[in-house]
């Protein structure tokens, strides 16, 4: 959700989060702004939330500065209107990522022209639930308090989102490792 807007929903909001044009929970799935820009192959993006850590998305703002190219650094913000006392922020933010609903990692095109590969994992998939990040924000809990049976099937579809992201930036950080087909060794 952006509050600068009214708190209206993105295409990038979580799955399952309440706002003024979503009363009761976003039920699609979020677009993967990340996936999209890593795509164009000659840019350099980095998800990042310096409540996991701080040393990751330093290592992102020097690689981005250092880059000769585009560089996008998608960054997980707090917001008073997720519905909690912001002072928890930066152990939201790790919950984000240790659900998998906030994957961080570095894609650097200037390792691939070197050989090397461009997509460094900074997270070991999801390692909680996705309840235990969405649960803590008034934003996703006010659906079970409204329509259990609906925040049931949001925190499914959240669950599968996670485990999905996953499995993709591990297959694009395993594509880089292997040899290239009908490449000899």
């Amino acid at each position: 959700m952006y509050s600068n807007t009214g708190g209206q929903q993105s295409k990038a909001t979580f799955t399952g989060a309440v706002a003024k044009f979503a009363a009761e929970g976003k039920a699609q799935m979020p677009k993967d702004l990340a996936m999209m820009a890593v795509a164009y192959e000659n840019v350099y993006v980095a998800r990042v939330a310096m409540g996991a850590s701080d040393t990751q998305t330093l290592k992102a703002f020097i690689e981005a500065e250092r880059y000769d190219g585009p560089s996008i650094i998608i960054a997980y913000s707090h917001c008073v209107a997720h519905g909690y006392d912001l002072r928890y922020g930066m152990d939201q933010q790790k919950k984000a990522v240790e659900c998998g609903l906030w994957p961080t990692f570095r894609y650097n095109p200037a390792l691939a022209k070197e050989g090397k590969n461009p997509m460094t994992l900074d997270y070991k998939g999801p390692q909680i639930g996705v309840k235990e990040f969405m649960y803590n924000e008034t934003r996703f809990s006010m659906v079970d308090k409204m329509n259990h049976a609906n925040a049931e099937t949001f925190l499914a579809t959240a669950s599968e989102h996670a485990r999905q992201m996953w499995r993709r930036y591990q297959n694009l950080e395993q594509l880089w490792e292997s040899p290239a087909q009908g490449e000899e060794s």
